[in-house]
């Protein structure tokens, strides 16, 4: 069973010192023993935004690979729902709460799910909390 949904921006403050929090920590941590679900668009966010910054000259520890591989170790499980929701329920809710529809896609999720979310992303804790869904960290 997943504790929560994890949104990219929280998967990559575990990849860089810099972002990193005792908060985000503790969500990684209550990761590794409870588990966490992500729409299947989470996998392509991490693997770009850590090419992007490897492209950039950006230290990445132990490399992409390294990092991925960790990734794919994790109690995460990937929805298999999300596509099927796209074009109604996540645009429904992109529209209402003017997201974009990656952040709509971890919202729907969270939602339908009766989970937390796990997001750094203002935006996306701000139209979570007024949906009713509660945002950590």
């Amino acid at each position: 069973m997943s504790a929560l949904v994890v949104d990219s921006s929280v998967a990559l403050s575990w990849c860089f010192d810099d972002e990193a929090s005792s908060a985000t920590e503790a969500l990684l941590d209550e990761v590794s023993t409870k588990g966490a679900v992500v729409p299947g668009l989470w996998h392509l966010e991490l693997a770009n935004v850590l090419l992007r910054a490897e492209q950039r000259g950006r230290r990445i520890p132990e490399g992409i690979a390294a990092r991925l591989d960790y990734f794919g170790r994790l109690p995460i499980t990937t929805d298999d729902e999300t596509v099927g929701r796209a074009w109604r329920e996540t645009l429904t809710l992109a529209r209402a709460e003017r997201l974009t529809m990656y952040d709509a896609s971890y919202l729907e999720l969270a939602l339908r799910r009766g989970l937390p979310l796990a997001t750094k992303d203002g935006a996306l804790a701000a139209a979570a909390k007024r949906v009713g869904v509660t945002v950590l960290p």
